[in-house]
């Protein structure tokens, strides 16, 4: 991704853009994500107000659909020797970054996708996604583009309107949409795609069934929170599970959550319990035992594929030549599997000898880490800035004193140059330097005091 400054399509006024033009799985496995979300390459104007993706060539690599693909947006109206003039060094590129050993017939071969939509179509045709699937999707992105296009008031109307498209689906990829948005370094667009989640669940029929199975979870989860601090035995577990019997989302939160703890001991509790019954009761806590057994079946053999897949991810991840790079823009993708799947390979390349995958893997946990304080560091920041007055800001300050260290202050300051640079967002940039200014004044304030304190 590089900020380039292009001429907006509609005035022509310069503007800055976040341009990807390679999209190559092998160097970031994100990419196709990033791609497919329809978030890429987005542009708004602020002269015309004119948004939408900007035209620009684009090369999409997956070496292990073995697809190498071109696109050049016609409304360019380039000549064909000037479009192989800027897809040439991208398509280089795409092939230099490739191991020697995973080169094949097809990078000697690139396609090239007349329309976007082929582009799309190919892409997804790879992964066993048909026309009418694709079909379906573009249209629940078109419904949530007009979603974004329209005034937070009139939102509830709309969506009561067209209650029928918000289905389970159209949650799911509003929350790729917002993950992606993250990973592109997009705050605003993943804010507002937040918005529009969060009004959705509000007034919707599928949305409020989510939210109240939501709440539900958390209710398990709360009841778990409050057993370990007594802790938890198998006997407040299995309290816990007959009181959470007659609720599928709460008995799947619970054995989700608690998957550990459902041992053969338990089991063999709840067998106890269900013999020692009679009449209904006993055939409640038969049938509450088969139910269990079926969701830590199902558990154990989600956890299997997520390991598998989470092996891929780092297998591939490890290979990258620029690796800080390429598992920073991998980091949405992670999960708990991914950081088991690093820590068992971290131990076998220890037992192993090989130092120099032990360096790689410390590597990749070391940005994981970094980006993980970064985030904490960044919501300490929003909070500060919705602070409503000076009081209540002093007052944050005062309860974030330790963590106000020379990493929160490099997290500030490189949030300010950015947004310096783009010169698109004064307000912001005016509250991130009166945030900086309280948050240096009370710093010294307190060291003064600690000073004066030893004298």
């Amino acid at each position: 991704m590089a900020r380039t400054s292009v001429p907006c399509p509609n005035c022509k006024t310069p503007i800055t853009v976040d341009l990807i033009r390679l999209f190559d799985t092998n160097t970031n496995p994100n990419a196709k994500q990033i791609l497919l979300s329809g978030q890429a390459n987005y542009y708004q104007c602020p002269s015309c107000r004119s948004q939408g993706i900007y035209p620009t060539p684009i090369v999409y690599h997956d070496p292990e659909k073995e697809l190498l693909l071109s696109y050049f947006p016609p409304e360019l109206g380039a000549p064909v020797n000037e479009q192989e003039r800027v897809i040439g060094p991208l398509i280089k590129k795409a092939v230099d970054d490739l191991p020697p050993e995973k080169r094949k017939a097809y990078i000697f071969s690139p396609r090239t996708m007349l329309t976007k939509d082929l582009l799309f179509e190919t892409i997804l045709e790879a992964d066993g996604i048909t026309p009418e699937m694709l079909k379906a999707q573009q249209e629940q992105l078109a419904f949530i583009q007009r979603l974004l296009m329209s005034s937070p008031d009139a939102l509830p109307e709309i969506l009561a309107k067209d209650d029928e498209r918000v289905t389970e689906a159209f949650f799911i990829l509003l929350s790729r949409l917002v993950q992606t948005s993250l990973a592109a370094g997009d705050q605003q667009g993943a804010q507002a795609l937040a918005m529009v989640q969060s009004v959705a669940l509000e007034h919707t029929t599928v949305g409020k069934k989510i939210a109240q199975d939501s709440a539900e979870a958390q209710e398990v989860m709360n009841k778990l929170q409050e057993l370990s601090k007594e802790g938890i035995t198998r006997e407040k577990l299995l309290d816990l599970a007959i009181e959470s019997a007659e609720s599928k989302v709460k008995l799947t939160m619970l054995v989700s959550a608690a998957r550990g703890g459902m041992d053969y001991q338990f089991f063999q509790l709840l067998t106890e319990k269900a013999e020692q019954s009679q009449g209904d009761e006993k055939a409640r806590l038969e049938g509450l035992r088969d139910s269990i057994l079926e969701l830590t079946e199902e558990i154990d053999k989600a956890q299997k594929v997520l390991y598998a897949e989470a092996k891929e991810m780092v297998d591939s991840l490890l290979e990258a030549e620029n690796l800080p790079e390429a598992t920073q823009q991998a980091l949405p993708s992670f999960t708990q599997a991914t950081l088991e799947v690093l820590n068992d390979e971290f131990v076998k390349a220890q037992e192993a000898g090989d130092e120099e995958r032990v360096k790689k893997i410390v590597t990749v946990l070391t940005v994981f880490r970094s980006a993980n304080e970064s985030s904490v560091y960044l919501e300490l920041i929003d909070i500060l800035m919705q602070a409503p007055d000076d009081a209540t800001r002093e007052q944050v300050l005062e309860e974030a004193h330790e963590g106000l260290n020379d990493d929160f202050f490099q997290v500030l300051g490189s949030l300010i140059n950015q947004v310096e640079q783009s010169g698109e967002q004064p307000d912001l940039l005016a509250k991130l330097r009166e945030v900086n200014s309280a948050a240096q004044k009370f710093i010294m304030r307190k060291n003064f005091e600690a000073a004066s304190n030893e004298s």
